[in-house]
């Protein structure tokens, strides 16, 4: 099983991009993980907040693949410690054959197609975080969980 983190647009500032790159380098030494960076959308201006949804995913579903486990990151989604995480992860890499698919959608969320593709909804606060402080906050815990799984020192209760 390889995870895969979906995300809108790129991050531009530089101390996000070195803190996930970081996280993204350790959890090598764990679990096939990659970013997949989808375009941000252009002439958004002209574009009401449904359209511009409406268009983002589009492309959220044209870089699905078959046999794909699609988890959106979502406010309305299930809320787990650390540990509870670690347990989920540890259960999908029983269970998913191909790839799990965390999502981070854009400004305004997931259109209704990609709600209708999705297998869950998981959500990493009840605040709200820029989109470039969730991949961080992802990835941060994906990397927990690894450790919690491994029983390293990383994790402490």
């Amino acid at each position: 099983m390889k995870i895969t983190l979906l995300v809108i647009g790129k991050t531009d500032a530089g101390y996000f991009i070195d803190a996930v790159n970081e996280y993204q380098r350790r959890l090598e030494h764990y679990i096939p993980f990659e970013i997949q960076v989808i375009p941000d959308i252009k002439n958004v201006k002209s574009l009401t907040a449904e359209q511009q949804k409406d268009k983002e995913g589009e492309l959220i579903i044209k870089n699905l693949q078959a046999g794909d486990y699609i988890v959106l990151l979502d406010e309305k989604g299930k809320e787990y410690t650390s540990i509870q995480f670690a347990n989920y992860i540890e259960k999908k890499t029983h269970s998913v054959s191909k790839r799990l698919v965390f999502i981070i959608g854009g400004p305004y969320g997931f259109s209704q197609a990609v709600y209708d593709k999705t297998n869950e909804k998981l959500t990493l606060s009840r605040m709200t975080f820029s989109h470039q402080m969730v991949r961080l906050i992802f990835v941060e815990q994906l990397y927990r969980a690894m450790t919690i799984l491994n029983n390293e020192p990383y994790h402490h209760e």
